[in-house]
Formats: C-alpha cells, sequence, structure tokens
C-alpha cells in the first residue's frame, strides 16, 4: 500500500509559504493638517495667557484696559508690580489705572492691585487707597490689603492679620433649607462651592467659599432650615494665609496679640512646623519691641 499524501504543512521543505503583501497606508492629508493646527492652536493659547511673557509699553496700556479677558488684565499689573520691583520708573505711568482699578466690581482686579501696591511703599497713592480697601466687602481683598500695608509699616490692617489666624465664619445666603454635601476637614479652594440654599419659592441659592483653607467646623447639618445671616461653616485659612499673616504681624503685632499667636507656637492649634516655626519668631519680634 503506498503512503498516502497529506497537504503541505510546513514539515515540507520543499513548500514555502508566501506571507501576504503589507499594505501601506498612507497618511491622511487633512488629518495631518488638523494634527498640526491643534498643535499650533494649544502652543499660542499657552503663550498668549502665560504671565510670564513679557509685555511691552503698549501691550500694558491695551490690557489694562481690557476688562473682557481678565487674565490680560492680571498680565499687564504682574508685569509692572515686576517692573516696580526691579526699580524700573516707567511702572509709574500705569499708577492712575492702578488706583481706578481698586475700585472695580470685578473682586480679582481688587486683590491683585491690593498685593502689587505694597511693591511701592513710597507711593502716597498707593497708600491711601490700601487703607480703603480695608473695608472691602471681600475678605481676601481685605486680607491682600492688610498685608500691604504692613511694607508701609502702617498697622492699620493689623486686626484683618488677626482675623486669619482665626476661623471666617461663613453665613447663608438666604433663607431657605441647606444642602451641603461636605465635611469637616475638606480641603477648599476660593469660590468653592460649599451648598446650596433652596428657599422656600424653590430659587435655589449658591453658597460658595470666599477664601481658600480647609473646612473647620460644619454648624448645620444638611437639611436644617435657615435664615438669612446663620452660621453654617467655619474655615481654617490655608497655610500659605497663616505664614504670611504671622510675617506681617511680626513687624506691626502687639503684646496683646501673643496669646493667638503663642497658639500656633506651642502646637496648641494645630499646624506645620513651619507655621510654628514663624510663629515663634513672631512672638520673639513682639516681645523684643516691648523690652
Amino acid at each position: 500500500m503506498s503512503a498516502q499524501q497529506t497537504p503541505g504543512n510546513g514539515n515540507n521543505p520543499e513548500i514555502k509559504i508566501a506571507a501576504p503583501a503589507a499594505k501601506r497606508v498612507r497618511a491622511s492629508g487633512p488629518i495631518l493638517i488638523l494634527a498640526i493646527l491643534f498643535v499650533v492652536a494649544s502652543f499660542l493659547t499657552w503663550y498668549f495667557t502665560w504671565f510670564g511673557r513679557d509685555l511691552t509699553d503698549a501691550d500694558i496700556s491695551k490690557y489694562l484696559v481690557d476688562e473682557k479677558h481678565p487674565r490680560h488684565v492680571q498680565h499687564a499689573l504682574l508685569q509692572i508690580q515686576q517692573r516696580i520691583e526691579r526699580g524700573d520708573p516707567s511702572a509709574k505711568q500705569w499708577y492712575p489705572q492702578i488706583v481706578a482699578l481698586a475700585g472695580n466690581p470685578e473682586t480679582e482686579f481688587r486683590l491683585t492691585v491690593a498685593w502689587l501696591m505694597g511693591a511701592d511703599n513710597t507711593s502716597e497713592e498707593f497708600h491711601s487707597t490700601l487703607k480703603k480697601l480695608l473695608a472691602d466687602p471681600e475678605p481676601i481683598v481685605r486680607r491682600n490689603a492688610s498685608l500691604a500695608l504692613v511694607r508701609f509699616n502702617d498697622e492699620s490692617g493689623r486686626a484683618e492679620l488677626l482675623s486669619m489666624l482665626q476661623r471666617f465664619t461663613v453665613n447663608a445666603p438666604a433663607n431657605g433649607t441647606l444642602q451641603s454635601s461636605l465635611s469637616s476637614g475638606a480641603q477648599i479652594s476660593r469660590g468653592a462651592l460649599l451648598g446650596r440654599i433652596q428657599a422656600p419659592d424653590n430659587q435655589i441659592f449658591e453658597m460658595r467659599s470666599p477664601l481658600s483653607g480647609k473646612v473647620d467646623r460644619i454648624l448645620v447639618t444638611n437639611g436644617s432650615s435657615l435664615s438669612k445671616g446663620d452660621a453654617v461653616l467655619t474655615i481654617k485659612a490655608d497655610e500659605q494665609s497663616l505664614w504670611e499673616a504671622l510675617r506681617g504681624l511680626a513687624v506691626i503685632g502687639r503684646q496683646e496679640d501673643l496669646p493667638l499667636i503663642e497658639k500656633y507656637a506651642s502646637g496648641t492649634e494645630p499646624s506645620s512646623k513651619r507655621i510654628k516655626q514663624q510663629a515663634a519668631l513672631t512672638a520673639n519680634a513682639i516681645k523684643s519691641r516691648a523690652r
């Protein structure tokens, strides 16, 4: 009987199996162009919103009045501050506009100029404007103004600096029922949603944080009925704010401020090593002035 032949399966060296030809896929021209445009657009967006980009005098003048684009105004203000810190006299040409922005309804502008004006502690117009900002309705503006006033060796903002070391109370913006899922210890940034108040007519009022920091205590439970102005929760300032307040009090603090400051130095008030060290330095500076 003859051996039955089987189909070639690779065991037969005489049989060669040809691999199918690989198909080449050509890059699509429109897709490639779109990819390039996306990269270019991303770069330009970053470049024109990057605060580190130097502006010409003409750019600064143009950006300062561009209130439709708040980042342009802030970019111009940062560039002016850098010029002031370098001792560049050209910065003075924009002082009237800076003072005018201190009365702008946009909080971002007021808090930025409040900080900037501390860069020139020889300017009387900045000094008087900062003192007015201590009455600003926004706590972040008042705090920046009080810190800037320290550079003028002006203790007008001392009470505000002390308030930074204490809890800030957030009150209900309207009558209604609280809707919130926040818990104590939650880290929050300025503008973060703290909760909502549902009014009797079902209108919703948002309650947003005026400051960055940490939720310290929740004073009312979710679902509670509130009246406008009722205390809802307290916020402890973020570490940078605590540190800046302590540094300012090292210059303008008084002996009666020591009990609060020493809570941070001793650790009675929970804080980081950096805050404890600065609190101790601040306490020593106040005691030295008293002696």
